[in-house]
C-alpha cells in the first residue's frame, strides 16, 4: 500500500502497522520510540533521495485509504516523519 504526505507526494510503501501499546519497539532513538509505541505507527519503506525507513504515528494519518491501488494519506509533510536516523 502506498503512502502520500499532506502535499500528495509519495513517501513510500507501508512495511508494517503497529497498534498502540503492543510493545513492539521501532528502530529509532529513545523518546521517539516510546512516542511511536504509545500512539501506534506505520513503518514506511521509502525510496529516492531520502531512502530508508520512516515512521508515521497514528495521529499523523489523515484517516482515509483511497483509490486503487490503495493509498494512505498523511496529514503532515514528509519532513515531520521519524526516520531510522532520528
Amino acid at each position: 500500500m502506498s503512502v502520500a504526505d499532506s502535499a500528495g507526494e509519495e513517501v513510500g510503501k507501508v512495511a508494517d502497522v503497529q497498534m498502540p501499546d503492543t510493545g513492539v519497539r521501532p528502530e529509532v532513538a529513545d523518546g521517539v520510540a516510546e512516542r511511536l509505541m504509545a500512539a501506534g505507527y506505520l513503518r514506511i519503506d521509502s525510496a529516492g533521495l531520502f531512502s530508508g525507513g520512516v515512521y508515521a504515528t497514528g495521529d499523523q494519518i489523515a484517516g482515509s485509504v483511497e483509490g486503487a491501488p490503495a493509498t494512505v494519506t498523511l496529514n503532515v509533510p514528509r519532513s515531520e516523519l521519524f526516520s531510522t536516523g532520528d
